[in-house]
């Protein structure tokens, strides 16, 4: 390539952070060629189907990019069940695979770099305790510490967590918690199991 792509390249840095969707290279004038050439020279690290993360950037990237690059690849993936508590402070050590939910009718494709655990809710109980974090290189959606203690309980998958650091008052967190699980049983009469894993 010639040296002036690489000068063109080296003026992202400054004018986004760390992570660059395919269309915005496109829009700043690299060809397909080119962006592949980047790739294979390790300026670029794909991190999921049409965004990379550009590797001499100057960033280190964030604890949470996995977050921030499984909502990349689908932004409405929502971190839940073990990755939600490790990622809220719950746990001390980060599960060895995502944990994500999405709506039972999103059949987007999610391949990413890290394997990824997917849960599918019904449209109505997807929704609930949803809270979307913002950060400098990216945004994600995460369940709230109250959703996710219920779905772990749900799913008895047996993590043990301390809840204590999160709120400050056990009373106050198990109310919100029995208010979850009084939604999901009215969600389930509505329209049958809420909850699949696959």
């Amino acid at each position: 390539m010639r040296i002036e792509t690489y000068y063109k390249f080296e003026d992202l840095y400054k004018r986004y952070n760390g992570y660059i969707s395919t269309k915005d290279l496109l829009d700043e004038g690299f060809s397909n060629r080119q962006i592949a050439g980047l790739t294979e020279e390790k300026f670029l690290e794909k991190v999921c189907h049409g965004h990379y993360w550009m590797l001499q950037c100057g960033y280190k990237k964030p604890d949470d990019y996995k977050c921030i690059e499984v909502c990349l690849s689908d932004p409405r993936a929502v971190i839940a069940t073990k990755s939600a508590c490790f990622y809220q402070g719950l746990i001390a050590t980060e599960p060895d695979v995502l944990s994500i939910a999405t709506k039972r009718t999103d059949r987007s494709k999610i391949n990413m770099m890290f394997p990824v655990e997917r849960h599918y809710f019904s449209d109505s109980n997807y929704h609930l305790g949803l809270k979307k974090v913002e950060t400098k290189f990216g945004s994600y959606n995460i369940y709230t510490v109250e959703r996710t203690v219920y779905d772990l309980a749900r799913l008895k998958d047996g993590v043990i967590i301390d809840i204590s650091n999160q709120l400050k008052e056990g009373a106050e967190c198990y109310e919100r918690i029995m208010r979850y699980a009084e939604m999901f049983r009215s969600k389930q009469k509505e329209g049958g199991r809420s909850l699949e894993r696959r």
